[in-house]
Order: structure tokens, then C-alpha cells, then sequence
């Protein structure tokens, strides 16, 4: 079993205007293969046309492409037992 990653770098609150793009990064202890999900309030994020989530080594960022208001709230990032929130 793989030893578990951490979050070594947490999100950043955003504050942007309405049709910007919002992009939150987190940095993991080690690359890992547990599942990393991103989540809007209580809403799983998948990448589409408005969300992109790349993972480059150990830096998982989330895009939301042109914000409107109904995006607001709170962000968070799990792997594990991890959270970060902003």
C-alpha cells in the first residue's frame, strides 16, 4: 500500500470579477495514485468546458473558466483523509 500523500501547500482564497477565470492550486506531498477530487460547496467537480483540472506531479490545479456569481462559495481539494478549503 502506498504511504499517504499530505497537502503541503494549501488553496488561496480568490476574489475576482464576474467572467474572470478562478484558479486554485494545491501541492501534495508526493504524487499519488489515491483519488484527489475537487468539490464546489458539496458538488464533485469533473473537468468540462467550464472546469479544467490538470494534475502536473505533484500540483493539482483547478480552473473555473468565466465566473458568474452562482459560482461562489466555498472550494475545497480532498485526497485521503486531506482537505484543504478556500
Amino acid at each position: 500500500k502506498e504511504p499517504e500523500s499530505t497537502i503541503v501547500e494549501m488553496l488561496k482564497d480568490v476574489t475576482l470579477c464576474e467572467g474572470e477565470d478562478a484558479v486554485f492550486e494545491c501541492r501534495l506531498s508526493r504524487e499519488t495514485t489515491q483519488d484527489a477530487q475537487w468539490f464546489l460547496g458539496d458538488v464533485p467537480l469533473q473537468s468540462n468546458e467550464m472546469n479544467e483540472i490538470r494534475v502536473q506531479g505533484t500540483r493539482h490545479t483547478l480552473i473555473l473558466r468565466k465566473v458568474t456569481l452562482e459560482d461562489c462559495g466555498p472550494i475545497s481539494f480532498k485526497v485521503g483523509q486531506h482537505t484543504s478549503a478556500a
